[in-house]
């Protein structure tokens, strides 16, 4: 909640959580904030002056953040550098509390099955299928999942 009795914005929490990192001398939390709050800043720059982004459009700077931590385990852990991995998933798993409830397999099986037959999509229609999905959906799951998933019921 804020001050003034309203939930409080993902900006809000993102700024409340690094300051109490700060407090509580949490060298991870705080350096991986600072950093998250940094790409957020960088998007609000590149929106323009004095434009605040949405919970969404900060969402979807969260969720390249996770991405992009994701991908750097997999690199770690092919290279065999379990060091780098377990920073990186330290740092995936202090962001990724942003991203609203992440769909289980299933969750995200039935809901892009009612996806594709609502559009009765065909394989050359993927794109549109994504574009649907990603906006029924939102960050709720990876793009990586959603496309995997789409490319095994559009081949069905």
């Amino acid at each position: 909640m804020n001050e003034k009795g309203g939930l409080m914005s993902l900006s809000d929490r993102i700024k409340a959580d690094f300051k109490q990192a700060m407090l509580a001398h949490d060298e991870m939390g705080k350096v991986t904030l600072n950093g998250l709050k940094s790409a957020i800043k960088y998007k609000q720059v590149a929106k323009g002056a004095g434009v605040e982004l949405t919970d969404a459009e900060i969402e979807a700077v969260v969720a390249h953040e996770v991405k992009a931590r994701n991908d750097a385990i997999a690199i770690y852990r092919q290279a065999g550098d379990s060091e780098r991995v377990a920073k990186e998933t330290a740092e995936r798993d202090i962001i990724a509390k942003y991203l609203p409830k992440q769909l289980t397999p299933d969750e995200l099986r039935v809901k892009l099955e009612e996806i594709v037959k609502q559009g009765d999509y065909t394989q050359a229609d993927f794109g549109k299928v994504m574009g649907e999905a990603k906006k029924q959906l939102g960050n709720s799951a990876s793009g990586g999942d959603i496309a995997r998933v789409v490319r095994e019921l559009l081949a069905q």
